[in-house]
């Protein structure tokens, strides 16, 4: 194995000034007070004080958005909630099937029309591709044919997203192609 020698590397920068006499001057040396390390330490303490209280304002304004949200999604549902709460109040003798069917109908609808504008979705397609991203298998069955390979057959439990946020996956049942 031999070894090549590469020429000594230049330092970067521009060459040191030479003085009026051709002599290269000696780097200067700190204070011998002291003031230049005291001023130096000074601006790093206040930097840190600085960096630290950014850190904490902007975790506290994080908090304050994460909580404006929360009551906003809470007053959006606080209408379909006092529905529910009447509904509740309803005597079950008086009332017929068809009136609470219709009425639990109502109350979904409403309630869905605000998680909607609030960016929620639910994950209930059957006859879609399985997607490991937004469903979970909970077993197979065989399909019908080939077309139907590794499609959602059923959806056992719906799932649900927030914007791009999987909240809860989908469980289903998958059909595979067996192959005749």
């Amino acid at each position: 194995m031999s070894h090549k020698r590469h020429p000594p590397i230049a330092p970067s920068g521009p060459p040191p000034a030479d003085t009026a006499d051709g002599s290269v001057p000696e780097p200067q040396a700190p204070a011998a007070d002291g003031s230049d390390l005291a001023a130096l330490r000074d601006r790093h303490l206040r930097l840190a004080a600085e960096y630290d209280n950014f850190r904490k304002r902007v975790a506290k304004e994080r908090a304050e958005a994460w909580a404006r949200a929360q009551a906003e999604l809470v007053s959006r549902l606080a209408e379909s909630l006092d529905d529910l709460s009447r509904f509740a109040q309803l005597a079950p003798a008086e009332t017929d099937a068809v009136t609470m069917h219709e009425g639990v109908g109502l109350i979904e609808r409403k309630l869905w029309k605000e998680l909607a504008a609030a960016g929620v979705t639910r994950i209930d397609q059957t006859g879609v591709p399985f997607d490991p991203h937004v469903h979970e298998a909970v077993t197979m069955q065989p399909a019908a044919g080939p077309a139907q390979d590794h499609t959602v057959g059923q959806v056992l439990q719906a799932g649900y997203k927030l914007r791009d946020i999987l909240l809860r996956p989908a469980r289903v049942v998958v059909l595979t192609w067996q192959g005749e």
